[in-house]
């Protein structure tokens, strides 16, 4: 367990309040920069990234708000849609999730139109959203009132997965749409078949409570979550249970996400503390982590698209972290013959 040499953020970004959510867009927004939303009490701030890794006339990084939103209530959970984009006409879209157990869908062309709708079905806290990737039809969303639902853009529920415990976490298959990947607060990870409703593979963590998972969607054969203090990665080809499984935080893990310009790349948070949390970013062919960081008060975390930085929100501020080769291959001279590789 890793508990200091935290690395100060590589960037940052001030924010006029506490951040409570922050994501990236998975989606190119095609043009050169990248969509980020940010939410905290009352608010989601639209803007878009662009870093001296993508280009070299930009000074570390250089961040653009296109719009503030009002939200009703703290924004709990966010989601992109895959047809925000900002070339052609302009539109952003995303969902969130607040405490009043309802999704609200956002759309908009940073302009005039501005609209959103209204979901209610759950009757608990909302954990996690996500969009059906490929064209953004249709919205998944796991609650503490053991469902997974499935949403349509006009707010109809076409489809109630009932569980056996909270719903932690929902990821969608990048190119089939009917897989579904759903991870339960009391260890149990598994994949649906959306056409039948079905489980089609189940995955079991030996642990609880499970707190954050995540598919690899570079390479879908990985599963990754957290659960107590530990991580854990499945090869869903080999076995039900975890091949890797290791210590991280001290104080519980709390989120838990792959790297999307490297599947051996994932990042895992802490739960927050009273005065920060912790940041880990891991690589598979390694057994300690190649990076550490903290932010005060941190909460969210979310990966570029293409590059191998990270970000999380903070107090009044986003911190990016951006994990360098060089960064791995010093984890690795240190580490020497102990140093494992489970590279896929």
């Amino acid at each position: 367990m890793q508990e200091d040499s935290s690395r100060s953020p590589t960037y940052t970004v001030p924010c006029e309040d506490y951040v409570h959510v922050v994501e990236f867009s998975p989606f190119s927004s095609g043009t050169p920069v990248s969509l980020l939303a940010y939410g905290g009490n009352q608010y989601v701030v639209v803007g878009t990234c662009q870093f001296q890794e993508e280009d070299m006339d930009v000074e570390g990084v250089e961040f653009n708000v296109l719009r503030a939103f009002h939200h009703e209530l703290r924004v709990d959970a966010l989601a992109w849609s895959p047809e925000s984009r900002l070339d052609r006409i302009p539109t952003i879209r995303f969902c969130t999730a607040a405490a009043d157990r309802k999704l609200r869908l956002l759309t908009s062309d940073l302009q005039d139109r501005h609209e959103v709708k209204v979901m209610e079905g759950h009757t608990s806290y909302i954990n996690h959203l996500v969009f059906e990737p490929t064209e953004g039809k249709q919205i998944a969303s796991v609650s503490d009132d053991h469902t997974c639902r499935v949403w349509d853009l006009d707010g109809n529920e076409n489809t109630t997965l009932r569980l056996r415990s909270p719903g932690i976490s929902v990821c969608w298959h990048p190119e089939e749409a009917f897989k579904l990947m759903v991870a339960e607060k009391k260890g149990t990870v598994r994949f649906y078949d959306l056409v039948t409703q079905q489980a089609i593979l189940s995955l079991d963590c030996g642990q609880s409570p499970l707190m954050s998972a995540d598919w690899c969607l570079t390479n879908t054969i990985k599963v990754g979550a957290v659960a107590g203090n530990n991580w854990l990665i499945w090869d869903i080809t080999r076995s039900s249970y975890p091949q890797e499984k290791r210590p991280a935080h001290m104080d519980k893990a709390r989120l838990f996400k792959w790297s999307r310009a490297n599947e051996n790349l994932f990042a895992t948070t802490g739960c927050p503390g009273k005065i920060c949390s912790q940041l880990l970013i891991h690589h598979l062919g390694h057994p300690q982590p190649v990076m550490i960081g903290s932010a005060a008060v941190g909460s969210g975390l979310s990966w570029h698209r293409t590059l191998p930085l990270c970000v999380i929100g903070g107090d009044r501020k986003l911190c990016f972290w951006l994990e360098l080769e060089q960064n791995v291959q010093q984890v690795a001279s240190v580490g020497g013959n102990s140093t494992r590789c489970w590279l896929l």
